[in-house]
């Protein structure tokens, strides 16, 4: 088999359009890291009780448009179980964004200790408006909340309106006259006044993005808040790096120690480069993160499809009667690789799977964290035993293997020295026993 028949092959021709594909998916969309690598915060909040998918899904929902009306852009809310939910923030500081995160955002307005309005009857919130030490959050509500309103508010001007955000008084407006004439109005604002202008402003942005986002459907608390620097995570990436370099570079002396061939320690680096390539591609592809327990599974993956590569190799290279090249004898040792290999991956993905539900379904804190290393982990395998060890094979085949023209000569190299030495032997035979013949 030729060079020009090996990229012709389907397996090869696949692989060269996935790296490319690869390269390309992460050259747009680029590789979403974990908050160990690029720095930012981690908060941990806790729901008053457990709750069903649907609810999860409203409590995320909320905290995300918060988050994002507060004006953090790169922002990651998923549930942790039934009962916590993790808020993954870069470039904020966690303090500026726990008081929105961790207030359910309740709002009540009453008169006279009746409920005039409530969160539900509000339809847009406008901008603040902050005049010196004193601020304002405008906003309208719906036809049926002014109908009520007007209707606790006709002839009480002067009367104090209690306005609550999560059973904490944040405005007693009193109601001008203009609103106490018994005529809906759905123009309504919550205003309040603070030490300074700077906390007259963080109040102001804080109500207006928890009315604009709703109430959360049950009680949190935030329970943990962790940070880290983007000088560590630059750091850690700096690491990695280096220590995949050391990989590649120790796993290209020990080839080339046990084979002496560089022929055989170059496809192994390529192959071992192409599967890196390709699970950075999937990564991209599926906006999974890459943290520090990512790289230790795509570090195992990778470790994993050298051993498969050597066992490829050892069983071509079997010293004994099968030695013959022939690329069909190449083609059933490789089959016979491949049965260790197919049972290895599945024995590997077995162990993984239990870890990755259970990191799933945990979250992103304690053992959830495993679930990056299980996924990389069984992507890496998969990616190996159906891409690139094939390829892998096919190249051995084409270094080692030799054609029936080839094959035959030998064949016939074989049985001219056969012959050459019977010769010998038949002529060493005949003058001895002339020599006896003489005696």
């Amino acid at each position: 088999m030729n060079f020009m028949e090996f990229l012709k092959d389907y397996r090869v021709i696949l692989l060269i359009v996935l790296l490319i594909g690869s390269i390309g998916a992460i050259s747009v969309l680029g590789i979403q890291q974990g908050l160990d690598l690029k720095g930012g915060s981690l908060i941990q909040i806790h729901l008053a009780q457990p709750v069903d998918t649907d609810t999860m899904n409203k409590v995320t929902n909320v905290l995300d448009k918060r988050l994002n009306a507060f004006g953090v852009t790169d922002v990651q809310v998923r549930p942790s179980g039934n009962q916590d939910v993790i808020v993954e923030i870069a470039g904020v500081q966690p303090q500026d964004v726990a008081k929105v995160v961790g207030t359910p955002g309740k709002f009540v307005a009453t008169i006279d200790n009746q409920t005039a309005l409530v969160g539900t009857d509000i339809v847009n919130v406008k901008p603040y408006q902050v005049t010196g030490n004193q601020w304002v959050v405008p906003f309208t509500v719906t036809v049926q909340g002014a109908t009520n309103f007007a209707k606790l508010a006709d002839g009480k001007a002067g009367t104090p309106v209690q306005m609550y955000l999560d059973d904490n008084l944040v405005s007693s407006p009193e109601i001008g006259a203009d609103l106490a004439n018994g005529v809906p109005s759905t123009d309504v604002q919550v205003s309040g006044t603070e030490q300074s202008a700077a906390a007259a402003q963080a109040q102001a942005k804080s109500i207006q993005v928890v009315l604009e986002s709703g109430a959360l459907p049950v009680s949190v608390s935030i329970v943990g808040i962790q940070s880290v620097s983007a000088d560590l995570g630059s750091q850690f990436k700096t690491g990695a790096l280096i220590a995949g370099f050391l990989a590649l570079l120790v796993i290209a002396i020990i080839v080339f120690i046990r084979y002496r061939t560089p022929l055989l320690v170059i496809p192994i680096i390529i192959t071992s480069l192409s599967e890196l390539v390709l699970i950075l591609g999937v990564a991209s592809v599926t906006h999974w993160n890459i943290d520090l327990a990512a790289i230790a599974g795509i570090i195992a993956a990778i470790g994993t499809g050298v051993d498969d590569q050597i066992i490829i190799t050892d069983e071509v290279l079997k010293k004994g009667i099968e030695t013959k090249r022939t690329i069909t004898a190449l083609k059933f040792k490789i089959n016979n690789a491949f049965f260790i290999i197919y049972a290895s991956a599945a024995t590997l993905i077995a162990a993984m799977l239990p870890l990755a539900y259970v990191g799933f379904s945990r979250g992103a804190t304690g053992i959830g964290l495993l679930s990056g290393f299980a996924f990389t982990t069984v992507v890496g395998v998969l990616i190996g035993i159906f891409i690139t060890r094939p390829v892998y094979a096919k190249f051995i085949v084409l270094l080692l293997g030799k054609d029936k023209k080839e094959d035959k000569k030998d064949k016939e190299t074989v049985r001219g020295r056969n012959k050459s030495v019977q010769g010998k032997k038949s002529k060493k035979g005949k003058k001895s026993k002339g020599k006896k013949g003489r005696k």
